[in-house]
């Protein structure tokens, strides 16, 4: 989640011969610097945009790297629908993609992951107080803010909060799912991530639209399927299962990332000797560990995010595939 960023010059990318030298892969060569390293934060790339951060205020880039979007957000989100998520101040509105706001800043907080089947959650109050509910491309209340939390909508369903507990929603707003998870993630590939037990103790395992468990929970984290796998973690290394609960690719890695495209990105190394690379569905090392973080690939667009440096000075380019 991109946070707060202050207008600075428009970058330069760097030559091709320079790009080269920093990651050890040729232009063209799988893991190539696209956009050299010089944003303070970024983000996916969504519908040929995504968003960046200089100095304190949040813009857009395109692939080749020129802001399209001036750096004047306070936050920034992907784009989903042809319209992204952006504050000013503490308020939040939506954006089309000149920049304009097509649904002025008037929440509390809007979902980052912008509109999904037409509807987008937002927050109406403060934080400890303020409830979630979800509005259509015109900004209209669909949904009636009741929710402690809300998620977007995958397959019909959205992942909400009541009373502590999860469960689903329809785009109605009725239950589907009753309430009765310690957390839960969106559907994907037709399940969806839901924990029993406390938050911090309990395990993960999978469900489907019925809220039956089809992966028993078991496992210390898992995150959504996609690519046909899913990372999960045991026992502080993570790996990749199948939907038949079956390791494809054994714990191993300090931290993974979903699939993308067909790649995937995985750390080795803990605290400051931690580094980034790519694996494919093989478990196979395609781009080294070599980067101080890395996002996934955009499956749309190509690229991923990564970062040269460390979080506080380092700076955010993106890699090719």
């Amino acid at each position: 989640m991109l946070t707060a960023c202050g207008r600075e010059k428009t970058p330069s990318l760097a030559p091709a011969t320079n790009t080269a030298e920093q990651t050890g892969a040729a232009a063209g060569e799988i893991g190539h610097i696209v956009i050299a390293p010089q944003f303070d934060e970024a983000a996916p790339f969504s519908e040929g945009l995504a968003a960046i951060r200089m100095g304190a205020k949040y813009g857009y880039i395109d692939k080749q790297g020129r802001i399209v979007i001036q750096p004047q957000f306070d936050f920034a989100g992907g784009f989903s629908e042809g319209v992204a998520a952006a504050g000013i101040g503490n308020k939040n509105g939506y954006i089309d993609k000149q920049g304009n706001f097509v649904i002025l800043p008037k929440f509390e907080l809007a979902d980052l992951a912008s509109f999904s089947e037409g509807l987008a959650a937002v927050r109406i109050g403060e934080f400890l107080t303020g409830t979630w509910g979800y509005i259509d491309k015109q900004g209209n209340i669909a949904v009636k803010p009741q929710l402690a939390a809300a998620g977007p909508f995958s397959a019909g369903l959205a992942v909400i909060s009541i009373g502590g507990k999860w469960g689903y929603i329809n785009k109605q707003g009725k239950t589907v799912i009753e309430p009765q998870f310690s957390s839960a993630g969106s559907f994907s590939d037709g399940i969806a991530v839901a924990r029993v037990g406390e938050l911090l103790t309990g395990k993960d395992g999978y469900i489907d639209r019925a809220g039956k468990f089809v992966i028993q929970p078991k496992f210390d984290a898992a995150f959504p399927f996609s690519d046909g796998l899913a990372d999960v973690e045991v026992d502080g290394k993570y790996g990749y299962i199948d939907k038949q609960s079956k390791f494809v690719i054994p714990p191993q890695f300090d931290f993974a990332d979903s699939f993308s495209d067909g790649l995937a990105a995985i750390s080795v190394g803990r605290d400051g000797a931690r580094k980034y690379g790519f694996i494919d569905r093989t478990g196979k090392i395609v781009i080294k560990p070599q980067f101080d973080f890395a996002d996934i690939f955009s499956a749309s667009d190509g690229l991923a995010a990564i970062r040269v440096g460390d979080e506080k000075t380092g700076k955010y380019g993106y890699i090719g595939r």
